[in-house]
């Protein structure tokens, strides 16, 4: 027993109270292209990046297939490329995953007014694996957990397609899966949108060009949030969704417990004052809480003590 005390003491706060203002140490997030010439036209970083996610003309960096290997960090000769520990990675347009020189962030997603009248209160989610190595859906698992719990902003992930309001696609989209998708997508009650979550999924990864692949359901079916990454980080998605929806973070438990509790001492103040004025009329006496119209000179002379013309023994 002390041992798991011990234990669950060197753990800490595992709680997140704000999602939005966490960052996770470490991590390996959004690239950043400096301003600097290349060495001779140099293609060291195209060459060793495994998932054929950089271009040298100009350079760019695809986030829809970047696997956030850092190698490219690593070997370039003049430091152009930097890993930095954004984890807003997710966008709205394949266009918008594309990293370029000089780019500051990504671009802001704009809360979409349609989906937020539909799923703002409440979002619940199909999970569909197409073939991936499962990595993907464990950090997809970890949303539920007591660090991140999604499920606070009314965010969940549901057993059935026919519960469900929007379908989380990760994996490479493989042809095996294809008519398991589809079915899972036909089962999903309108209104519904795709998420395409992990460079697999965007783009096919590091299996984009592989035989066994049949992507046509998101040509079909174009996803409506991009999240990328290697597997994507929880936060990633959870910033992700919460843009398009355009939730704002709830305030934590304790303030508002202390807003409620203030409200409750407030209401009893004024019950118990409206009870005793009530009572006093009832009895007719004056309350006294009308407001006095007298200057202040007429209050003096009112509580002068006027002195008696005979003494009083």
């Amino acid at each position: 027993m002390l041992d798991a005390l011990k234990v669950r003491w060197s753990q800490g706060r595992q709680y997140i109270p704000d999602l939005r203002a966490a960052s996770p140490r470490g991590f390996r997030g959004a690239p950043a292209l400096r301003d600097l010439d290349c060495v001779g036209g140099c293609r060291a970083c195209a060459d060793g990046c495994p998932a054929q996610a950089i271009a040298t003309t100009p350079l760019a960096i695809d986030l829809g297939r970047c696997i956030t290997c850092g190698e490219c960090a690593e070997i370039c000769p003049p430091g152009k490329i930097q890993v930095t520990s954004e984890h807003r990675l997710a966008a709205t347009s394949r266009e918008a995953l594309v990293v370029r020189v000089g780019q500051e962030a990504l671009p802001v997603i704009e809360a979409s007014r349609e989906l937020r009248r539909a799923f703002g209160r409440s979002l619940k989610m199909r999970q569909v694996s197409t073939g991936g190595c499962n990595a993907c859906e464990l950090e997809l698992n970890a949303l539920g957990n007591v660090n991140f719990d999604l499920g606070r902003y009314g965010i969940e992930f549901v057993a059935s397609p026919r519960h469900a309001d929007a379908l989380v696609v990760s994996g490479p989209l493989t042809k095996n899966m294809k008519e398991a998708l589809e079915l899972a997508w036909d089962g999903t009650p309108n209104p519904k949108f795709v998420i395409a979550c992990g460079a697999c999924a965007i783009s096919g990864g590091l299996y984009h060009d592989a035989d066994g692949l049949d992507r046509s359901f998101l040509e079909r079916f174009g996803p409506t949030l991009y999240v990328p990454g290697c597997p994507p980080h929880p936060l990633t998605f959870v910033c992700g969704i919460m843009d398009l929806l355009g939730i704002a973070p709830p305030p934590s438990a304790r303030d508002a417990l202390a807003k409620l509790l203030a409200q409750g001492d407030a209401a009893a103040r004024a019950s118990r004052a409206t009870a005793a004025e009530n009572l006093l009329r009832a009895v007719g006496c004056d309350p006294g809480l009308a407001k006095d119209a007298r200057t202040p000179e007429e209050r003096r002379r009112s509580l002068a003590v006027v002195p008696s013309e005979k003494p009083v023994r």
